[in-house]
């Protein structure tokens, strides 16, 4: 397929061009950024500037392709101010889409957030109703980021009942790759607990992630369905119960079945019954446990500029 990736000069946007180019599809590559034209040419990705919450820059982006994969969006309510946020990632959305509707693409994932059903940027109190949450959570978020992403799962609920694209959200837990497993997973490790976690310390690995996206694209699913993605484990490596009755204390939400002691909080089996996808990687595969340091061979990927994040963001920027 012909498969626009919009976002792609982020960290979930550049392991997607990654691996659907590996997969043998033909990747458009776009973000807001300029080319730099002296790149070497690489066959089966090109890249193309637009910003998508224009609806002109979303329809010349858009005509042509088979599919889209949506991951073009600021990327947490505390850098831009909560106008700005909320526009750019609703907007974007539904520009993008509208231009799918017209031109009779097929597919379209979009890439939500675990934060939909809240308690990430609040400003009141509030926490998971129990652990591992799953995709029928109530939304009930409060801020501007986790909004326009639940609108965006209505958006694509509507484009569904008017047109014959067919859609499918992601919602991606705290995502993580060679470049920032150890200030992020590795600081965990070394301090232990430090609060509560609002996702039950629930991570992904950015190409984890891409697969899943992949199996999105390329399914024949007929219904619009949501899917929390996270890695098998938690950030912590530790039980989950463990860490819910440390960081929460009296006002620990219950625990439901787990698929082992040190689950993430973020439930998959709705990924794997009707997806098909299965994580395989872990924080295991990148950091030393007792220092959080990374491990010598991605240390090396990354210190070489050949981790599958940086190939892309190299073929495309």
């Amino acid at each position: 397929m012909r498969i626009l990736v919009t976002g792609a000069l982020g960290k979930v946007g550049a392991a997607t061009v990654t691996v659907l180019h590996d997969a043998g599809h033909e990747v458009v590559a776009c973000d807001r950024r300029p080319p730099v034209f002296e790149v070497d040419p690489v066959p089966g990705i090109s890249y193309f500037q637009a910003d998508l919450a224009d609806a002109g820059d979303a329809f010349a982006t858009v005509r042509g392709m088979d599919a889209v994969v949506h991951a073009a969006a600021l990327p947490a309510p505390i850098a831009t101010p909560p106008h700005r946020t909320f526009q750019n990632n609703l907007m974007g959305v539904f520009n993008t889409l509208e231009a799918a509707v017209r031109f009779g693409v097929r597919r379209f994932v979009n890439i939500s957030s675990e934060t939909v059903p809240g308690f990430f940027f609040n400003e009141r109190p509030d926490r998971a109703d129990a652990f591992p949450i799953d995709e029928t959570h109530e939304p009930r978020p409060q801020d501007p980021y986790a909004l326009a992403k639940l609108f965006s799962e209505q958006l694509c609920d509507a484009a569904m009942r008017r047109s014959a694209l067919r859609c499918t959200t992601i919602r991606p837990s705290w995502v993580q790759w060679e470049g920032n497993y150890e200030r992020n997973v590795g600081q965990g490790l070394r301090d232990g607990v430090n609060g509560p976690s609002p996702s039950g310390w629930a991570y992904i690995d950015a190409y984890d992630l891409a697969e899943a996206i992949r199996l999105a694209v390329e399914s024949d699913l007929d219904s619009h369905d949501v899917f929390l993605i996270a890695a098998a484990d938690n950030a912590l490596g530790r039980p989950l119960a463990e860490l819910v009755a440390e960081g929460f204390g009296d006002d620990a939400p219950p625990l439901g079945d787990l698929d082992r002691p040190d689950a993430s909080g973020s439930s998959i089996a709705h990924a794997r019954e009707k997806l098909g996808w299965t994580p395989r990687r872990s924080w295991r595969d990148y950091l030393d446990p007792t220092t959080g340091q990374l491990l010598p061979e991605p240390a090396e990927r990354l210190a070489a500029g050949t981790t599958g994040v940086q190939r892309a963001r190299a073929a495309v920027s």
